[in-house]
């Protein structure tokens, strides 16, 4: 009986997280799961990311790529979550372009590599709740960006980032679900995307982004990490 009672929970648990691991380009979803994104160790439990510190941040990979998807920049890129993102917070997109000289299938991008390039952040009321009203992307079984026209051509990982709240009342509590992309951009322009960032080390456990207060009841939010690049050039000071 106890046994049984525990894969109840392990069954809830499962469903109540959720991972990404496919494309939707030009209104045109990948047919099997992993074939563009690489496969996460949590194709299985759906489990989260909770050290920040962890090179799971990068794209909590368990094996490389295979194949590489072609999408022309000004397009819009999606990505499915299954079943569908199940916990409020906010969702942010980061993409790295790979150096001419790596594969891309196999290519860790460490260090300073990865700029933000859209965000689905919180909408500010007073006060904020914890619903699709205060979330757009919670609920949504798929969410999309806008490659900019000024980007690069090029190959590039493309990094989805679901920040889950309902259980970050303390520092550490934060749960990041994340996949990575790889795609290669055509049609660039000829921006110079920044402020770059590392995975890990763009985030601390003590962020405010990845602290929930339930009471007092919070009145406003801002995500972690840098500034979304809006397609101009950016110059390190």
């Amino acid at each position: 009986m106890m046994f049984f009672s525990s894969l109840l929970l392990f069954a809830a648990s499962v469903q109540a997280h959720y991972h990404f691991s496919k494309l939707v380009i030009g209104g045109k979803q990948d047919a099997a799961e992993w074939t563009y994104v690489r496969q996460t160790k949590n194709y299985q439990s759906n489990g989260p990311v909770t050290d920040v510190g962890s090179a799971d941040m990068r794209c909590y990979q368990m094996r490389g790529g295979s194949g590489t998807a072609t999408i022309a920049a000004g397009e819009t890129l999606g990505f499915v979550a299954v079943s569908q993102i199940t916990h409020f917070g906010p969702l942010q997109f980061y993409m790295a372009k790979v150096p001419e000289s790596a594969n891309i299938n196999s290519w860790e991008a460490a260090g300073n590599v990865w700029f933000k390039v859209a965000k689905i952040d919180a909408i500010q009321t007073q006060p904020m709740g914890s619903d699709a009203k205060t979330w757009p992307a919670f609920g949504k079984s798929v969410v999309d960006f806008k490659i900019p026209t000024a980007l690069p051509s090029g190959k590039y990982l493309v990094r989805v980032e679901s920040i889950a709240l309902h259980q970050a009342s303390n520092a550490g509590g934060a749960q990041m679900y994340i996949s990575c992309a790889q795609v290669e951009v055509t049609g660039g322009g000829n921006g110079t995307p920044g402020p770059l960032v590392a995975f890990p080390g763009a985030y601390s456990r003590n962020d405010p982004g990845l602290v929930w207060s339930y009471y007092p009841v919070r009145t406003s939010y801002t995500a972690p990490g840098p500034a979304v690049w809006t397609g101009g050039n950016f110059f390190k000071a």
